[in-house]
């Protein structure tokens, strides 16, 4: 394949997702204060926690204080953590006065469920003995910290739109070198997988979610089937979106960026900590398929190699046309990201090193399936799925 062929490629890519991809890159949704119902619909907040230490005090905490004007109570399922959690909890508890919580033991993990779903689920039927009367249901995880008015500000959009779902993609930890590298990156690349302008539209099919802080109306979640219908999915935000975006044409739901509403508490300045998180679940997002990973290898090497490639090696191939092919490519491509690397602070020029993350992501990816091929897929806090 000639330099012309793939730096035109290349750039006829990057036209095509600049243009034609919902506007992904602009990270233009965001949760903005809506009127307030006229009255205020019960809550109750479930969160699954296995050996959450160093996060579930002050994620409890956060919960108990929150500003939220309606009935509202907080059920941690404790899934058989072996690092004290359910204690740090329940001494959040018992240090805040107000908002209703319980602490529930989880029962053992049984088959064909993931370990965060199966929490999820036993929390959600003691919801339902406890909280009959609940109209929606928070699901957050343990080391997501919500702002005092986050979860007024969610109730109020699902009021006003009518929405099944209401999620917020938490601000994610960005300290450190390797953080800053890849952890904007790592919301570009969420975001162009699921364009959250596509997913917040009724018209579209595509939908998705931020399983850190989804606020789903429990009779949508009961419709779609409850959390059993995706009990061995590992990738469970996306998987119950879509099957509560399915229920009727006219479901609505909405996936935005938290500005600081959402914050997550997991440290990411360790590599081998990010690397684990993207190794974990990435080839489950190819379905498993290697098909689809040669085409995902294929394109990632198109899409964000060539052209800096190209451009860095003019010295050796000279082809003025092939550099100004690649070179727009390029700046396309930084002009895409910058949006959201000024989201999480960084300077414009680091835009130029999306190439590398990119590279760093795709090698998580190929770990991914080498560990599903190994049988250690899906490992999680001493768990394999």
């Amino acid at each position: 394949m000639s330099l012309t062929l793939i730096a035109s490629a290349a750039l006829i890519a990057w036209i095509y997702l600049a243009l034609a991809r919902g506007m992904f890159w602009r990270a233009s949704e965001h949760l903005t204060a809506a009127p307030a119902p006229a009255t205020w619909p019960e809550v109750v907040a479930i969160i699954p926690a296995r050996d959450e230490a160093d996060t579930i005090g002050a994620v409890v905490s956060a919960h108990l204080t929150c500003r939220y004007p309606g009935l509202f109570s907080v059920l941690v399922v404790d899934d058989q953590s072996t690092d004290g959690t359910a204690d740090i909890a329940r001494e959040a508890a018992q240090a805040h006065s107000g908002h209703t919580v319980e602490i529930l033991p989880g029962d053992p993990l049984p088959k064909g469920w993931t370990g965060k779903l199966w929490a999820v689920h036993q929390g959600l039927s003691m919801a339902q003995a406890r909280t009959p009367d609940a109209k929606y249901i928070l699901l957050a995880d343990a080391d997501i910290m919500l702002a005092p008015d986050a979860l007024n500000m969610l109730v109020s959009k699902a009021e006003q739109e009518g929405l099944s779902l209401t999620s917020l993609m938490a601000r994610l930890d960005a300290r450190g070198g390797w953080a800053q590298l890849l952890i904007p990156a790592f919301i570009y690349f969420f975001q162009k997988l699921y364009p959250f302008p596509q997913v917040n539209d009724p018209n579209e099919s595509l939908a998705a979610a931020a399983g850190g802080c989804m606020l789903v109306r429990a009779d949508a979640l009961k419709k779609a089937g409850g959390i059993e219908a995706i009990k061995h999915a590992l990738i469970d935000d996306c998987a119950l979106a879509s099957r509560i975006k399915d229920l009727t044409p006219s479901t609505n739901i909405w996936l935005g960026l938290a500005d600081d509403e959402a914050v997550s508490l997991r440290d990411n300045r360790s590599f081998s900590s990010l690397w684990n998180m993207v190794a974990r679940t990435a080839y489950a997002q190819l379905s498993f398929s290697p098909i689809l990973l040669i085409g995902t290898l294929v394109g990632m090497a198109l899409v964000y190699l060539a052209g800096p490639l190209i451009v860095l090696t003019f010295a050796w191939h000279w082809n003025f046309t092939v550099f100004l092919y690649a070179s727009l490519a390029w700046a396309l491509m930084a002009y895409t990201y910058w949006p959201t690397l000024k989201f999480y602070d960084r300077p414009p020029w680091e835009a130029a090193f999306l190439p590398a993350a990119a590279g760093l992501y795709t090698m998580m990816t190929v770990a991914s399936a080498l560990r599903h091929w190994r049988g250690e897929g899906g490992q999680w806090k001493g768990r394999t799925y």
